[in-house]
């Protein structure tokens, strides 16, 4: 039998459409042309004195509707019988004829959009008489919201509608539409089972993935709505393929939500907290929604499937094959799932898969999840995968024989710091004074520039900002203390629970037991432990601790409910809130041990760099400069780096030893490659420009290399870097410099570097406050539009004489392209998605157009 919960999307637009329109008067003389909103009652076609349809006209037309859902489910597929198809159309008939009741306006009812208009439509109409089953109610339930979206649409496009200009629901309703056809192209038939099971799994999605912990709310942690706290960042190409990319100027970055819309396959890293299971979390959600005027076509009727590697890895057994993914990962839906549902849903290329957190299984098992990556790939072709780890935990192209494209998750800009912190504190119930002073600190300090990089640093700067009342540690272990002061400490006593619910641990014992557990899971190439695990751990820790004969589980309790650092994801399982806390807490650890030589034993492995690094920050001047001594002797590149970035964290180190780091850290300045060159940078920090040599003397490729690496150290020292390279003839450093200020404050790097620039390369706009830096400018030649745009906002911010070369990231508008009309010297439009011949035919004489999907001009390109 054919999914119910699809029928309403599997009748085409081009059918539904007719249908709704005679529901309603047609627009004209004498069809409420006036300039005021109308009430819906007002325009149906079978009431009042003007009536064209008759009553029995709208049983006709909810027949004709359930007559073509049932012809789209195919012979043999109808998922209701002939009675209770008759049923469905009684119930949906007497429910279009609430149009001619309700009282809501065509604007009011635009603005609830589909689902709550029908919902709307709905009040007043028992069902019961009907004797619907669940069959039959759910066909009602989807014919309805198909004939409410098409109604709303058909509101529109009224001349009394336009003429109000009701533009933004016009574009989302034409939106909702294109989806509705995508779905009605990508559905297949189903059973009910399968439908009924995948309508349940989608809520579950939704509820388990759409809030998130965002740090140091209330002292503490709170949930997040993930729609309110996503911030999209960016994608781009690992450094070499970004170079080539810079030539055009279009391919270097895109928004990380968009990584799946190019290619089906992508292998995303990031480093610690950079977001990458928030963006696995929204594109879980959003596939799940079952909304379609997101703009995100290539998620529509896809199905989720988030496969934590942490989860799914387990000692000894086998990764999971498909039918056993939700039972992997601990769904509580899992034992409702229908026999070869999900292989089903595979086979019809209808699954989002998403693989998060490589790095966090022991380098061991990596092999063996690339062989099950591949057999996945291979056996079910033309599924979306996302794959996520931190930067060095697998070598560059690990996946690419499976025919992975890789991308790297780009520290946070400044516009998108600011965005969070404001977020954060209208959140947090914050002034928003306070936030605008983190601003300005962060901005100004280059320490805290180095810290804002990502959502999770830039929590625990809002908290601690906050609660310190404007004063911040400077250094990233005198923040994670300051954090563990707050969660361990503070958190209960400032929230007056000075008689918390069982046992209460002094913040030292906390510290102590929470650090052999860290230690543990590190030593042990883990992320989870198993409850019995920890048990044992601080059952064994417990005789040298004064805990008045408290037990381990009392103990164990008592860290769960009040630290706020250790979590329960499942039962019986236990893990940290955040890597980044168990790596500080193990750290530590190690250093009492003394366990120097296990650490530098592991400096090649990428899981242990956090640990490595906080280590030196905990260590005593000479242990610490042991460290850097033996980390320069590994011989190696990442050796010689681990040490630059461990001067950072050392807070006294002998000159002798300074001047070793540095003299090698100087033999790999400046960097043979752009791929070594975001390692230098992000490592060295700083210290890397005093070593960078330029601009005199360098070739073309060697200068491209030493400005790219100035760029992704990122702070205000590399911005005044920068300036000595705005006049080299260099092509690629040209490039680079134009795309690139979106890593600085944008007034000043338009200032000091755009408006220096001899030739204007494509620069990227996201926001207005781009477009009016470029205006300042007097006006940009090439510019590249991403993600979603107002036209009102192009036509009056850029300069139309500049424009010449003008890329749109997002999806055409609903009015067409004849607005570009505005821009006299524009000749080259880029366009995201398919080729578009209709759309190509609005352009202005001498303009020509190119797709995305082609990356040539197209065949319907216009020349005048």
């Amino acid at each position: 039998m054919v999914d119910v919960t699809a029928l309403g999307a599997r009748v085409a637009s081009s059918a539904v459409a007719p249908l709704v329109r005679r529901l309603f008067v047609r627009d004209g003389p004498g069809a409420a042309l006036v300039d005021r909103p109308v009430r819906i009652s007002a325009l149906v076609s079978f009431r009042g004195e003007k009536r064209t349809v008759t009553p029995k006209d709208v049983d006709r037309i909810a027949r004709e509707l359930v007559r073509r859902a049932l012809a789209a489910a195919g012979p043999g597929e109808a998922p209701v019988g002939e009675g209770e198809a008759e049923a469905v159309k009684d119930a949906l008939a007497r429910t279009l004829a609430r149009l001619g009741e309700i009282t809501v306006e065509d604007y009011e009812a635009v603005g609830l959009g589909p689902e709550r208009f029908a919902r709307e439509l709905r009040t007043g109409v028992p069902l019961a008489p009907y004797g619907l089953g669940e069959g039959g109610l759910l066909l009602y339930e989807r014919l309805l919201n198909t004939a409410s979206l098409h109604i709303l649409n058909f509101l529109t496009q009224r001349s009394t509608y336009v003429a109000r200009q009701q533009t933004v629901q016009t574009r989302q309703l034409a939106r909702l539409v294109q989806g509705l056809d995508v779905l009605l192209e990508r559905l297949p038939s189903q059973s009910a089972e399968d439908a009924g099971f995948e309508e349940r799994y989608a809520d579950h999605i939704a509820a388990r993935h759409g809030t998130l912990t965002i740090y140091g709310l209330d002292a503490g942690t709170r949930e997040w709505p993930l729609d309110t706290a996503y911030l999209s960042l960016e994608a781009t190409r690992p450094q070499q393929a970004a170079r080539d990319g810079h030539r055009d100027g279009r391919h270097a970055a895109v928004a990380a939500e968009q990584v799946l819309a190019g290619r089906d396959q992508v292998f995303l890293r990031g480093v610690a907290g950079s977001g990458k299971t928030t963006l696995v979390q929204w594109l879980a959600v959003t596939a799940a929604s079952r909304v379609y005027d997101h703009g995100l076509t290539h998620l529509i009727g896809r199905v989720p499937f988030v496969l934590p590697m942490r989860r799914i890895v387990r000692p000894g057994a086998e990764l999971p094959v498909p039918g056993d993914f939700l039972r992997a990962v601990g769904c509580p839906v899992a034992g409702e799932q229908p026999p070869g549902w999900v292989e089903r849903v595979l086979r019809a290329r209808r699954g989002v898969l998403l693989v998060d957190g490589i790095d966090e299984i022991a380098g061991e098992r990596r092999a063996a999840a690339r062989r099950w990556l591949r057999e996945l790939v291979r056996a079910f072709p033309g599924n979306l995968w996302l794959v996520t780890s931190r930067p060095s935990a697998v070598p560059e192209d690990w996946l690419a024989a499976e025919g992975f494209g890789e991308r790297v998750l780009a520290r946070m800009s400044q516009d998108g710091v600011a965005t969070f912190v404001r977020r954060w504190h209208r959140a947090a119930g914050a002034e928003a004074a306070v936030g605008e002073a983190l601003l300005r600190s962060v901005r100004t300090t280059a320490e805290l520039t180095g810290l804002a990089t990502n959502p999770l640093m830039c929590g625990m700067l809002c908290a601690l900002h906050r609660d310190r009342r404007g004063f911040l540690p400077q250094d990233r272990k005198s923040l994670y203390e300051a954090a563990l002061t707050m969660l361990l400490e503070r958190r209960d006593r400032e929230r007056e629970l000075h008689d918390p619910d069982g046992l209460r641990l002094p913040y030292a014992v906390q510290v102590q037991l929470l650090q052999k557990l860290a230690w543990w899971l590190i030593r042990n190439s883990r992320l989870e432990m198993d409850r019995a695990e920890a048990l044992q751990l601080i059952g064994g820790a417990l005789p040298a601790l004064d805990l008045g004969g408290a037990g381990e589980e009392d103990v164990m309790r008592a860290l769960l409910l009040r630290s706020g650092l250790l979590r329960e994801p499942a039962d019986g399982r236990l893990d940290f809130l955040h890597r980044t806390f168990q790596d500080y807490l193990g750290a530590r650890l190690a250093v009492q041990d003394l366990d120097f030589g296990l650490l530098i034993d592991h400096a090649g492995d990428d899981a242990w760099e956090d640990v490595i690094l906080l280590s030196v920050a905990h260590a005593r001047p000479r242990e610490a400069e042991h460290m850097l001594r033996r980390l320069t002797g590994e011989g190696t590149p990442r050796g010689t780096l681990l040490a630059a970035a461990g001067l950072r964290y050392a807070a006294e180190v002998e000159p002798g030893v300074r001047l070793l780091v540095e003299e090698r850290l100087a033999a790999l300045v400046p960097p043979s490659t752009f791929e070594l060159a975001g390692d230098v940078a992000r490592r060295g920090g700083d210290l890397v420009l005093g070593l960078l040599p330029g601009p005199e003397g360098l070739d073309d490729l060697t200068a491209a290399i030493v400005v790219g690496t100035a760029v992704e150290v990122g702070t205000e020292a590399a911005l005044h870097f920068l300036t000595r390279f705005r006049g080299h003839p260099g092509r690629d450093v040209q490039v680079i410099l134009a795309d690139s200020w979106h890593r600085f404050d944008r007034e000043r790097y338009a200032r000091e570097i755009l408006a220096h620039l001899p030739e204007q390369w494509p620069v990227q706009v996201s926001t207005l406050d781009d477009l009016r830096s470029l205006r300042a400018l007097g006006g940009w030649e090439r510019i590249v539009v991403r993600g979603a745009y107002r036209i009102e906002d192009l036509t009056t911010l850029i300069v139309p004489e500049r424009l010449r070369y003008l890329a749109l990231e997002a999806p055409h508008p609903v009015e067409g392209l004849a607005w570009l009309s505005a821009f006299p010297a524009l000749d080259t439009l880029h366009m995201a998605g398919e080729a578009d011949p209709a759309a190509a035919r609005e352009l202005p004489a001498g303009t020509e157009i190119t797709w995305e999907s082609d990356r040539q001009p197209s065949p319907a390109h216009h020349r005048g």
